[in-house]
Protein backbone atom coordinates (compact mmCIF):
# COMPACT_ATOMS: atom_id res chain seq x y z
CA UNK A 1 0.00 0.00 0.00
CA UNK A 2 1.49 3.41 -1.01
CA UNK A 3 2.60 5.47 2.10
CA UNK A 4 -0.11 8.46 0.77
CA UNK A 5 -3.15 6.17 1.39
CA UNK A 6 -4.52 5.96 4.87
CA UNK A 7 -6.78 3.36 5.96
CA UNK A 8 -10.06 3.81 7.99
CA UNK A 9 -8.48 3.92 10.97
CA UNK A 10 -5.50 5.88 10.49
CA UNK A 11 -7.89 8.40 8.43
CA UNK A 12 -10.24 8.26 11.82
CA UNK A 13 -6.47 8.58 13.88
CA UNK A 14 -5.26 12.11 11.78
CA UNK A 15 -9.07 13.92 11.84
CA UNK A 16 -9.96 12.57 15.73
CA UNK A 17 -13.38 11.43 14.04
CA UNK A 18 -15.19 7.53 14.43
CA UNK A 19 -15.20 5.33 11.98
CA UNK A 20 -19.05 6.04 11.69
CA UNK A 21 -18.38 9.70 10.72
CA UNK A 22 -16.50 8.60 7.84
CA UNK A 23 -18.22 6.38 6.21
CA UNK A 24 -21.14 8.53 7.11
CA UNK A 25 -19.84 11.02 4.75
CA UNK A 26 -18.77 8.46 2.51
CA UNK A 27 -22.53 7.48 2.12
CA UNK A 28 -23.56 11.37 1.67
CA UNK A 29 -20.82 11.38 -1.17
CA UNK A 30 -19.01 13.88 0.65
CA UNK A 31 -15.89 10.96 0.68
CA UNK A 32 -14.73 9.05 -1.91
CA UNK A 33 -12.65 6.17 -0.53
CA UNK A 34 -10.73 3.87 -3.01
CA UNK A 35 -11.43 0.37 -2.05
CA UNK A 36 -9.20 -2.69 -1.65
CA UNK A 37 -11.46 -5.33 -1.00
CA UNK A 38 -13.98 -4.51 1.97
CA UNK A 39 -11.44 -1.56 2.92
CA UNK A 40 -11.55 2.22 2.50
CA UNK A 41 -8.36 3.95 1.34
CA UNK A 42 -7.79 7.65 1.84
CA UNK A 43 -5.59 9.36 -0.77
CA UNK A 44 -4.55 12.66 -0.86
CA UNK A 45 -7.63 14.43 -2.32
CA UNK A 46 -9.94 12.39 0.37
CA UNK A 47 -8.13 14.15 3.16
CA UNK A 48 -7.99 17.37 1.45
CA UNK A 49 -12.03 16.84 1.36
CA UNK A 50 -11.90 15.73 5.15
CA UNK A 51 -10.30 19.20 5.72
CA UNK A 52 -12.62 21.24 4.56
CA UNK A 53 -15.38 19.25 5.42
CA UNK A 54 -14.12 19.78 9.36
CA UNK A 55 -13.36 23.33 8.91
CA UNK A 56 -17.04 23.87 7.47
CA UNK A 57 -18.60 22.14 9.87
CA UNK A 58 -16.47 24.62 12.30
CA UNK A 59 -17.80 27.44 10.99
CA UNK A 60 -21.68 26.40 11.28
CA UNK A 61 -22.03 25.47 7.74
CA UNK A 62 -24.46 22.89 7.29
CA UNK A 63 -23.02 19.14 5.80
CA UNK A 64 -25.51 19.91 2.31
CA UNK A 65 -23.87 23.19 2.11
CA UNK A 66 -20.27 21.52 1.64
CA UNK A 67 -21.02 18.78 -0.17
CA UNK A 68 -22.97 21.47 -2.53
CA UNK A 69 -19.81 23.26 -2.54
CA UNK A 70 -17.44 20.42 -3.02
CA UNK A 71 -19.66 19.82 -6.01
CA UNK A 72 -19.42 23.39 -7.57
CA UNK A 73 -15.25 22.46 -7.91
CA UNK A 74 -15.53 18.88 -9.08
CA UNK A 75 -18.29 20.73 -11.46
CA UNK A 76 -17.24 24.96 -12.69
CA UNK A 77 -13.72 24.91 -11.49
CA UNK A 78 -11.89 26.73 -8.88
CA UNK A 79 -12.99 30.58 -9.90
CA UNK A 80 -16.83 29.36 -9.28
CA UNK A 81 -15.95 27.63 -6.02
CA UNK A 82 -14.49 30.03 -4.71
CA UNK A 83 -17.60 32.55 -5.85
CA UNK A 84 -19.77 30.00 -4.09
CA UNK A 85 -17.75 30.31 -0.85
CA UNK A 86 -17.78 33.83 -0.86
CA UNK A 87 -21.46 33.99 -0.82
CA UNK A 88 -21.58 30.95 1.81
CA UNK A 89 -19.10 33.15 4.34
CA UNK A 90 -21.42 36.33 3.76
CA UNK A 91 -24.29 34.04 4.63
CA UNK A 92 -22.82 32.63 7.39
CA UNK A 93 -21.25 35.25 8.67
CA UNK A 94 -24.65 37.41 8.95
CA UNK A 95 -26.02 34.13 10.90
CA UNK A 96 -23.39 34.22 13.34
CA UNK A 97 -23.83 37.59 14.33
CA UNK A 98 -27.77 37.43 14.59
CA UNK A 99 -26.83 34.70 17.08
CA UNK A 100 -23.94 36.53 18.83
CA UNK A 101 -27.06 39.65 19.11
CA UNK A 102 -29.75 36.83 20.65
CA UNK A 103 -26.86 35.78 23.25
CA UNK A 104 -26.26 39.00 24.18
CA UNK A 105 -29.71 40.25 24.68
CA UNK A 106 -30.52 36.36 26.87
CA UNK A 107 -26.89 37.15 28.63
CA UNK A 108 -28.13 40.50 29.46
CA UNK A 109 -31.39 39.23 30.90
CA UNK A 110 -30.31 36.40 32.93
CA UNK A 111 -27.98 38.51 34.26
CA UNK A 112 -30.50 41.12 35.48
CA UNK A 113 -33.14 38.08 36.73
CA UNK A 114 -29.97 36.99 38.73
CA UNK A 115 -29.41 40.11 40.50
CA UNK A 116 -32.88 40.38 40.90
CA UNK A 117 -32.89 37.72 42.67
CA UNK A 118 -30.27 37.44 44.85
CA UNK A 119 -31.05 41.71 45.52
CA UNK A 120 -34.29 39.57 47.04
CA UNK A 121 -32.49 37.54 49.11
CA UNK A 122 -30.59 39.93 50.43
CA UNK A 123 -33.86 42.59 51.77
Amino acid sequence: MPETLLTLKQMCAHFDVTPRTLRYYEYIELLHPERDGRSRLYGPREKARMTLILRGRKFGFSLEDIRQWLLIYENEGTEAQMRSWIALADKQLSELAEQRQQIDTATAELQALRDSTAKSLKG
